[in-house]
C-alpha cells in the first residue's frame, strides 16, 4: 500500500488532465493506462499549482462517487472553484445530501424521461432550422459556430427561459471557467459575470414570470420560502452551462468520431431503429467521455481507495475516461463499436449526483447526430485531423472548430 508523501507544489508530479497525443487526439493519454495498473490513483499537479488524487479505475470511480465518507462539497476549498467564495451561494452538484436531494428534486421533473421525449418534435425542428440555415450560406461551414453550438444552446435556453439573444454572453465567460490557462482572477470574474446576469434574470422573472423551469422555481418555491432567488439563480447558471457547454461538445466530437470511423458512422446513418441509434449513441457517450476535468471530491475522514491511502481533506479528480476505458469493465474498450452494448458506462458520472440533464442530452444526440448524417451524405472533414483545434485540457474535452464540407 503507498502513501502520499505530498507534494504540495512538487513540480515533479505529472500535471493533469494529461495531453492528448496530436497523431492520435480522440485517444485517451497514455498516462491513464500506466495510471490504472498502479495503485489506481495517481497524485497530480492541477493547472493552480495544488495537487490532487486522480481516480482511474472502473469500480474505485463508482466508490468514489457513492461512498458518504467523500463529499462532492468542494467549494469549501476556494482553490478550486475561484469566484465561488464571491457569491456565497452553493449549488446543487456541490452539495451532500440531504440539502442536494432537496434542490435537485426541484428539478427533476423538467428532466424526466417523459418530459424530455415530449421535446423530441421541437428538438428535430431545431436541428433541421440549423442545418438548413448552414448549407443555406454554401458547401462548407465550422459545424461547432454553425450547428454543435446554437442547437444546444437554443434547446436550454428554451427550457430555463433564458433569452437566446444572450447566449453569447454566457458562451464567452463559461468558456473562462472550463479554461484552464487562464487566471484565477479571469475566473472569478467570468462567474461573477455570470451570476450577476442570472440574478437579473431571477429579478426580471418575479415580475414577468414565463412558461420555464425558472419561472416555475420562482412560483413553487421561492414565494414558499423553500428557496432563495439567489439559489434559482445559482442552480439555473449550472443547467445553463452545462446544458450547452457539454452537449455542444458532444455533437461536435461525436460527428468528428463518426466521420473518421465511417463503418460507425453508416451504421447510425442507415438504420431506421431508434434503439440502434440510442445504443450507438451510449458508446460514443463512452467511448469520448467528454467531461474529462468536470468532477471533484474531497475526503471527509481517512480512507484507503484500491491500494491507496486517501487523507482527509484531501481533493479526488475522478476520471471519467479512464474509468469508461477500464478493460475490467469492458473487453477492447479502447476502439469504438456503436453495434455493442455500452450498458453500465458512467459518461453521465454515477450515484446520486449523476448528470441531471442526461436525458434531454440523449434526445439532443439522437436527433442531431442522425440527422446529420442523412441530411449530409457527403459529411467530411474540410481539413486534416492533425488541423483541427482540440480543446485537449480543458474541463469539457471537444473540439473548437469543426470545418467540414459536404
Amino acid at each position: 500500500m503507498s502513501t502520499a508523501t505530498d507534494p504540495t507544489g512538487n513540480l515533479d508530479l505529472p500535471t493533469y488532465p494529461a495531453a492528448r497525443s496530436s497523431r492520435c487526439p480522440l485517444h485517451l493519454p497514455s498516462e491513464y493506462e500506466q495510471w490504472r495498473l498502479g495503485d489506481g490513483l495517481q497524485k497530480v499537479r492541477l493547472w493552480n499549482g495544488e495537487t490532487a488524487w486522480v481516480v482511474t479505475r472502473y469500480e474505485d470511480v463508482k466508490l468514489v462517487l457513492s461512498d458518504q465518507r467523500i463529499s462532492a462539497d468542494t467549494i469549501r476549498y476556494p482553490r478550486m472553484h475561484p469566484g465561488a467564495e464571491q457569491m456565497q451561494v452553493p449549488a446543487f452538484p456541490r452539495m451532500d445530501d440531504p440539502e442536494h436531494a432537496r434542490i435537485r428534486l426541484m428539478m427533476t421533473k423538467d428532466f424526466t424521461v417523459k418530459r424530455v421525449e415530449a421535446m423530441r418534435p421541437q428538438v428535430r425542428t431545431l436541428v433541421d432550422r440549423f442545418i438548413d440555415e448552414m448549407t443555406s450560406k454554401g458547401d462548407a461551414a465550422d459545424l461547432v459556430e454553425a450547428f454543435a453550438l446554437p442547437m444546444p444552446s437554443l434547446v436550454i435556453s428554451l427550457l430555463l427561459g433564458v433569452p437566446y439573444e444572450d447566449h453569447e454572453f454566457f458562451q464567452k465567460h463559461s468558456i473562462t471557467i472550463n479554461q484552464p490557462d487562464v487566471t484565477p482572477q479571469e475566473k472569478s470574474q467570468a462567474s461573477a459575470e455570470l451570476f450577476g446576469f442570472l440574478m437579473e434574470l431571477v429579478q426580471r422573472k418575479q415580475r414577468e414570470p414565463g412558461d420555464d423551469l425558472i419561472s416555475r422555481l420562482i412560483a413553487e418555491r421561492v414565494e414558499t420560502g423553500e428557496l432563495k432567488p439567489e439559489e434559482v439563480a445559482m442552480n439555473g447558471l449550472v443547467l445553463l452551462i452545462a446544458g450547452h457547454e457539454t452537449t455542444a461538445n458532444m455533437i461536435g466530437l461525436g460527428t468528428l468520431t463518426l466521420l473518421e470511423h465511417p463503418e460507425q458512422a453508416a451504421v447510425v446513418r442507415d438504420s431506421d431503429d431508434p434503439k440502434v441509434v440510442a445504443n450507438a449513441i451510449e458508446e460514443l457517450l463512452r467511448y469520448l467521455s467528454i467531461a474529462q476535468d468536470m468532477i471533484w471530491r474531497a475526503a471527509h475522514e481517512d480512507l484507503v481507495i484500491g491500494d491507496q491511502e486517501v487523507k482527509a481533506g484531501d481533493i479526488l479528480a475522478v476520471n471519467l475516461p479512464a474509468a469508461n476505458h477500464d478493460p475490467s469493465f469492458m473487453d477492447d474498450a479502447g476502439s469504438l463499436d456503436v453495434t455493442r452494448s455500452a450498458r453500465g458506462h458512467i459518461a453521465f458520472g454515477y450515484g446520486i449526483h449523476q448528470c441531471l440533464g442526461q436525458n434531454l442530452a440523449r434526445v439532443e444526440l439522437t436527433e442531431s447526430l442522425p440527422r446529420l448524417l442523412r441530411r449530409l451524405p457527403r459529411l467530411r472533414l474540410a481539413v486534416p485531423l492533425e488541423e483541427v483545434p482540440f480543446r485537449g485540457t480543458m474541463a469539457a474535452f471537444g473540439v473548437h472548430e469543426l470545418p467540414v464540407t459536404w
